[in-house]
């Protein structure tokens, strides 16, 4: 059996996938520890998934609006977003997630390193000590790396014609040109680790083996076959562990569940848009705040329940319709329901994801300031017209089976068996 340290951050989504998969290594018989924030330490304790927390790198011991270090929606511009990603999390803090990462191989003695895509300090650390590396992506890919795929955060279609390659070209070298303002605080932590500067900040990513992409590529824009070291290795969700029981209101109409990001995005203003206009309609609605926001902040109608939380996979099959920032988790679960989706994306990969439901037919989407009577037309337009629904439930069917197909705790156990480098200590 072998041993494996994952490390990641609190930023949303793409912590319980990787709880999830390292449950099922456990399942398997191997030994795993989880390396976090502190405020994650309770979703690994519902899953009996050892857990230890960043000391020396950047930390959240709780999930409100005043926790959050990234504040990204206070960016007013791209270049904004990703000089934030590096200074907080990607490369400002890199040698204090690489030191942390160090300790904890000394006192775990993994096999294998598991880490998110944008913490280059524990990859760095991987390399350093010669241990294989593998990086799991709970998302469709966010880094101008891959070629043949639409670029990050626009929500671009995919390529039809030279003109629209070029395009796509443009404005994936210019998204990898913003990243490089990282590469001299990345550098700095990998000469204190003894390691060669890089070129280029995404140079990092080559020492990893494999890059698993969980999320179904059904759903995906990702050229086929995936260029190595990528491999899809389908979706992993589930409630999150601070999810409370609650039930929608027994008035009659179809039941449309409204569900923004479990991260604050300043997203009251988009929220009591569509508060008010279910309020006109003839629905009962359910709108899950999440952990940032305290629902009393809200007004509504007596159709409209306001709650912080809700067991989405109990509700989704008396579900309707679901209304979503379209975030990555926010977005596959209804649709595996067969649910579509009116998606108001604020920012991060929302756009993409939002573009690929739309692009399938399997929803309509709005921008994010989009005022009530126009959220009412779209509802309406969603629960009227049944092709939404039919194009939701055959994209939900190819989303299933690869979730069915799901595949990360067998790519990890391959490589473990494959050699290693000798660790350098």
């Amino acid at each position: 059996m072998a041993r494996f340290l994952f490390t990641t951050w609190e930023g949303g989504g793409h912590v319980q996938p990787m709880l999830l998969v390292a449950r099922d290594l456990m399942t398997l018989g191997h030994d795993v520890l989880v390396l976090s924030d502190p405020c994650n330490c309770l979703d690994a304790a519902a899953l009996d998934v050892p857990f230890g927390a960043w000391t020396t790198a950047p930390f959240q011991t709780g999930k409100s609006r005043d926790d959050d270090r990234l504040r990204d929606y206070e960016a007013d511009n791209p270049l904004a977003v990703i000089q934030r990603l590096l200074d907080r999390v990607m490369t400002g803090p890199a040698l204090a997630y690489a030191t942390d990462t160090l300790a904890a191989i000394d006192a775990f003695a993994p096999d294998v390193i598991v880490s998110q895509e944008l913490l280059t300090g524990p990859m760095a650390a991987a390399e350093a000590r010669g241990l294989p590396l593998a990086l799991l992506a709970a998302n469709i890919w966010s880094l101008p790396t891959m070629a043949g795929a639409p670029p990050f955060g626009a929500g671009m279609l995919p390529a039809t014609s030279d003109e629209e390659r070029a395009m796509h070209a443009m404005v994936g070298q210019m998204s990898r040109t913003f990243f490089q303002a990282g590469l001299p605080d990345l550098n700095a932590a990998r000469a204190a680790l003894d390691l060669p500067p890089l070129n280029d900040v995404f140079d990092q990513l080559n020492v990893a083996r494999s890059i698993l992409l969980a999320t179904s590529q059904a759903f995906d824009f990702a050229p086929s076959p995936l260029p190595a070291p990528f491999v899809h290795v389908g979706p992993y969700l589930a409630d999150p562990t601070w999810v409370e029981p609650c039930a929608p209101p027994a008035a009659g109409g179809p039941l449309v569940v409204v569900s923004f990001s479990s991260l604050y995005q300043a997203q009251e203003a988009v929220l009591r848009e569509i508060i008010a206009a279910l309020g006109t309609l003839a629905v009962r609605a359910l709108v899950t705040t999440g952990p940032a926001i305290d629902p009393a902040e809200f007004e509504a109608a007596d159709n409209v329940a306001v709650v912080r939380s809700a067991p989405h996979g109990r509700l989704l099959a008396q579900t309707a319709l679901f209304i979503t920032h379209a975030g990555h988790g926010s977005t596959l679960r209804p649709l595996m329901a067969g649910v579509p989706l009116l998606c108001l994306p604020m920012g991060r990969d929302q756009h993409d994801n939002a573009a690929r439901v739309t692009h399938r037919g399997a929803g309509l989407t709005l921008a994010a300031d989009a005022k009530a009577p126009v959220i009412a037309a779209a509802v309406n337009r969603l629960l009227n017209e049944p092709r939404f629904k039919v194009r939701a439930q055959a994209l939900g069917e190819r989303i299933q089976a690869d979730e069915a197909a799901r595949s990360a705790a067998t790519s990890l156990e391959i490589l473990a068996l494959k050699p290693r480098t000798i660790r350098r200590r």
